[in-house]
């Protein structure tokens, strides 16, 4: 079986991790084991992960693996070095089993060697050592002596400095040097049979390195070359040296033409453990091959063996993460299964060995109760033995000679004698009698009903009664005591044994109870330290970066986690019909609800605005604060990222124009659910009840009305005014007071009580639209100067600087009502400008006369006296320092004029950018037209594949843990309510994995045919045991939590219940 990499694996994976990884930033480095290494390589939406198993194999692998707890002292320096650094090249050190990792372009270089126990140095740019793996003695292995601070040496690396050509002078001198060696080794060598091809295989290998040995021989095969033509032969014929020469080259042109392409294919070559029938699937199956080897090319010979079986691969890494995972794979189930098995053999034994026990003290019973029975049936024999023995113990005998008699009297036929055992037990004042027990073996059952009369009747003869057979049962006999006695001593102790085996049944329940807990808590234990089975990498769906659930009416929704994702969720995904909640707490999420693009028309139903406005709650200060309050919702055309004249939206705030339509508050009630993820086949199973709720006559009505708003828009055009929030809250006074004045008619006009007609909205828009258009027109008129422009820029700079860091409070920031403001500050500003304008000083009296004198008096000094004299007061230094304070003043003055100018240029990139986007989204939203990037369109998932219930039969692919309201979980099978507690998130997550592993375990909740719904299914606790802790904490929005569980901790409620009693208890 293949363990390690030959020069064209470590060739072949070069190739394809230059064309994958390349461009990516090493995220973070983790130990696997202590010669295992995972690399985990990043970009946005692209993930890559690497195993280097030091000396033997590095690949991308599509498995998870669990990684140790710390990091050993060379992880943490390949981390100090290393993490977040981009890779610029991967690359083979030329052709030997060594590969290059450049990071930084070159400013870090990392080496993997794949011969002899193999090592992973990290080098700076000039090769010098800054870590490795182990330290390498001088000549250890034909190597160079290698630690921390020598250089790392590639001059004697194989083919470092090129790839000789591959000419017949090459190949002969080759032949020829490895003839003498083959003739200088057999003189002294052993006499023994050579291998069929050895000579020409190693002679090859010894002076073609370019070349695996492998393909040289499958070439030479292939092409019907004998191996086992001896060197000598080669070379004294010229026809059968150039048949040599053309396989070299045809195996040449092999490597070359693999490496051609981007991706390389692989091939598995395995072999059956049993024999397959001829059924397909059956020799299909997996399960039933042992993986034998792999290459990246597909030799004739291994092709056409039926004993084979072949498995190709689009590409090589895959191959070789298949060949070793599986390996991996086998090894971890083994060890798992071993101590599965035991647990299994110590808990049949604990219960051999209870039964054991209560089968002892029956027999036990069963043995006394024969013996007494033999007493009392051998009453005069037993008395007639006693008296003999204690009549001659009485005479004064010797106990040996007593025995003696005994034998005597044996021989002599005495039948008293006879029943006396030898050696007796005087010292103990006990003899061991061997008395008869009578045993009837009924041949049938006895009638109950027949009576002695009726036998005498019927005058059956006594030959017919059923037989009895006679056993010996040796009893021992207290010569102190009576028959009846000693009788009595067996019932008593048969009494005590029966107590005894009552005792050890009634508690042998619990015994095995806990021992079944022991071996249990030894398992799980077992268990931890084991290491995982091998799963494969789940691929994540495209809106699990936000905050997400499906609702309990199907609709899909999101919530950005951060100022940017709210920006990307408004830019990409919020689209016509969508709803746009928010609440006005500082933390709130931006959540939006994506309707259903088909009918866009269609009002969301109150369910989901509640959840959705709950979600927005709870990600805020609410949560931790435990102070449940409302949110609002806006349709998507309400909201907007391009601010008022003057004003600057930073980063994850918005522009909300119309009124807001508030929710009511709900609770702060959180849920952690698994949802599962079925194939194509099984959707059909299911209900679907996702954007079914809206009738046919419902979605009619909103698209009648959304038509009547555009064509009420498209003919007079209106402007939208700035609102502040005031006027959004004197807004909300006059939208209550109309609606207790005209109610019937707001029902009338909407579908959705929680859902505001356009209409209206329209109405009022016409109704400012005069005032506005004046307003903008005197805006339009105005000229503002440059350093007006200036200190708005300088404003707006502040503004962001301190609203960036919480851009969640500035969700609707407050805009001027008019325009008029900037005009006012304008003016202020230039009149300022005109007091600041300077002035020609006026002289003090005298100063003219001392200036005439002193000109008078330097009148013929011209300038090199001028500078002598400077320079003897020392008024020169003063003069340079001056000017170098001014020249580094002007340089920072130039460096603040050009920052102000660059971000000047960004701030009329980024509103030229919001202007086209928005104007794009203008046209979308009256279009109804939906753009999306072809990223997106292929990442767009069905939302019926995903269940909070699978039914029976259906095929379950993946399970994806989702935080929601608490509402939105009402039909999923695993789920576990979230309070606000103190709890972290991280125990809580544990905790709840730990209970649903704990459940599993218990007897009769796994239904193995997966057909009862109340069960646990295998599939679904194989895929619930696999989540990993962190995967589920990222997806909880919310702080410190308390977990609502049956026989849960509750956030550490019983803590402080032990506290109490504790000082009860010193009281």
């Amino acid at each position: 079986m293949k363990q390690r990499f030959s020069s064209l694996d470590v060739k072949v994976i070069a190739h394809e991790l230059q064309q994958c990884l390349v461009s990516l930033r090493l995220s973070n480095i983790y130990d696997l084991s202590s010669k295992i290494l995972l690399l985990k390589f990043a970009k946005p939406d692209n993930k890559k992960q690497l195993v280097v198993d030091t000396g033997f194999r590095t690949h991308l692998t599509e498995f998870g693996r669990t990684t140790a707890a710390a990091p050993s002292a060379f992880v943490a320096r390949l981390r100090k070095c290393l993490k977040t650094r981009r890779l610029t090249s991967v690359s083979q050190v030329g052709t030997d089993r060594i590969l290059e990792f450049t990071f930084s372009d070159g400013q870090y270089r990392l080496f993997l060697e794949f011969f002899a126990s193999g090592n992973i140095i990290l080098t700076d740019a000039e090769l010098n050592i800054l870590a490795l793996s182990r330290n390498v003695a001088e000549n250890e292995g034909g190597q160079e002596s290698q630690r921390v601070g020598l250089k790392y040496s590639l001059e004697n690396r194989q083919n470092y400095e090129g790839i000789p050509d591959l000419t017949k002078e090459r190949v002969r001198t080759g032949l020829e040097k490895a003839a003498e060696r083959t003739k200088a080794a057999s003189a002294v060598a052993k006499k023994g049979k050579p291998k069929t091809g050895a000579e020409l295989r190693k002679g090859l290998a010894s002076f073609i390195s370019e070349t695996p040995p492998v393909l040289i021989e499958y070439t030479l095969l292939a092409n019907g070359f004998e191996m086992a033509t001896p060197i000598s032969e080669i070379l004294a014929n010229e026809s059968i040296f150039d048949e040599l020469f053309k396989s070299l080259e045809e195996a040449r042109k092999t490597v070359e033409n693999i490496t051609s392409g981007d991706k390389c294919k692989g091939y598995i070559f395995a072999k059956y453990r049993a024999a397959p029938s001829g059924d397909s699937a059956e020799a299909s199956d997996r399960s039933n091959l042992l993986y034998e080897d792999f290459h990246p090319f597909l030799p004739q010979k291994l092709a056409s063996d039926p004993e084979i079986k072949v498995l190709e691969y689009p590409d090589y890494n895959q191959t070789v993460d298949e060949f070793f995972s599986s390996l991996e794979g086998q090894k971890l189930e083994s060890r798992l299964s071993d101590r599965e098995a035991t647990a299994k053999r110590r808990m049949e034994m604990a219960k051999q060995e209870q039964a054991k026990r209560i089968e002892d003290l029956q027999e036990a019973q069963a043995s006394n109760f024969r013996k007494a029975e033999a007493i009392e049936t051998n009453v005069q024999r037993v008395q007639e033995a006693m008296d003999a023995v204690n009549g001659l113990i009485a005479q004064g005998m010797d106990w040996v000679d007593i025995s003696k008699l005994v034998e005597r009297e044996k021989k002599k036929q005495n039948p008293v004698a006879a029943i006396i055992k030898t050696p007796l037990k005087l010292d103990e004042n006990v003899i061991t009698l061997s008395l008869a027990e009578e045993d009837f073996e009924e041949e049938e059952d006895e009638d109950p009903f027949e009576t002695d009369d009726e036998d005498d009747e019927d005058g059956a003869p006594e030959k017919n009664k059923p037989a009895a057979s006679v056993k010996a049962i040796e009893v021992d006999i207290n010569l102190s005591l009576s028959p009846w006695s000693n009788a009595r001593e067996y019932y008593e102790e048969r009494r005590t044994y029966a107590v005894k085996e009552e005792k050890t049944q009634a508690s042998s329940g619990k015994a095995l109870k806990n021992t079944e807990a022991k071996i249990q808590d030894d398992l799980r234990k077992g268990l931890k330290q084991e290491k995982a089975l091998l799963q494969p990498i789940r691929k994540m769906m495209w809106f699990e970066k936000f905050i997400w659930f499906i609702s309990s009416d199907g609709y899909l929704v999101l919530g950005g986690k951060d100022a940017t994702q709210n920006d990307m969720l408004y830019k990409r995904y919020l689209r016509k019909g969508d709803i746009y909640c928010h609440a006005d707490l500082h933390g709130a999420s931006s959540v939006i609800v994506k309707n259903n693009p088909k009918t866009p028309d269609a009002p969301i139903p109150p369910q989901t605005l509640s959840q959705a406005g709950s979600l927005s709650v709870c990600t805020s200060n609410a949560w931790d604060s435990k102070a449940g309050m409302g949110a609002w919702w806006v349709n998507a055309d309400q909201v907007s990222k391009s601010a008022p004249t003057g004003e600057f939206l930073p980063q994850g705030s918005f522009m909300i124009r119309g009124t807001k339509n508030f929710l009511p508050p709900t609770q702060l009630l959180m849920g952690l659910g698994f949802v599962f993820r079925i194939s194509e086949e099984s959707k059909a199973k299911h209900v679907k009840h996702r954007l079914n709720g809206v009738d046919d006559g419902d979605a009619s009505a909103g698209a009648s009305r959304k038509k009547t708003d555009t064509e009420a828009a498209a003919l007079e055009h209106p402007v939208v005014e700035p609102r502040s929030v005031e006027d959004d809250a004197s807004d909300m006074g006059d939208k209550t007071a109309d609606e207790s004045d005209n109610g019937e008619e707001a029902d009338e006009k909407r579908d959705n009580p929680l859902q505001e007609a356009g209409s209206k909205r329209e109405e009022d828009k016409e109704d400012d639209d005069e005032d506005v258009d004046a307003a903008e027109e005197g805006v339009q008129d105005l000229q503002i100067g440059a350093d007006k422009q200036e200190a708005e820029e300088s404003k707006d700079e502040g503004r962001d600087d301190k609203e960036v860091s919480s851009p969640e409070d500035a969700a609707t920031p407050s805009v001027p009502e008019t325009s008029e403001t900037p005009t006012q500050a304008s003016g202020q500003q230039q009149a300022g400008n005109k007091s600041k304008q300077p002035q020609q000083p006026v002289r003090k009296r005298g100063q003219k006369a001392k200036a005439k004198k002193i000109a008078a008096k330097y009148k013929y000094q011209d300038e090199e006296d001028r500078l002598a004299a400077e320079a003897l007061i020392g008024a020169k230094a003063g003069q340079e320092k001056a000017q170098a304070e001014a020249k580094a003043k002007a340089e920072r003055e130039a460096e603040i004029a050009f920052q102000r100018e660059r971000r000047r240029a960004q701030h009329r990139k980024t509103q030229k950018e919001t202007a086209e986007h928005e104007e794009l989204r203008k046209v979308m939203m009256e279009e109804g037209v939906e753009l999306l990037d072809d990223d997106e369109a292929q990442k767009a998932t069905s939302l019926d594949e995903l269940v909070g219930t699978p039914l029976p039969g259906d095929e379950i692919l993946e399970v994806i843990p989702v935080c929601a309201p608490w509402g939105a979980l009402g039909r999923y099978k695993y789920k576990a309510k979230l309070q606000p507690g103190s709890t972290k998130k991280g125990k809580a997550v544990k905790e709840i994995l730990e209970r649903i592993k704990f459940e599993s375990g218990k007897k009769g909740a796994v239904d193995p045919q997966g057909k009862d719904s109340d069960k646990m299914w295998p599939r679904e606790v194989e895929l619930l045991k696999g989540i990993k802790a962190e995967e589920v904490v990222n997806s909880i929005p919310v702080g410190k939590v308390r977990v609502m569980l049956p026989g849960a901790t509750g956030g550490g409620k019983g803590g402080g219940n032990a506290k109490a009693k504790k000082r009860g208890g010193k009281k």
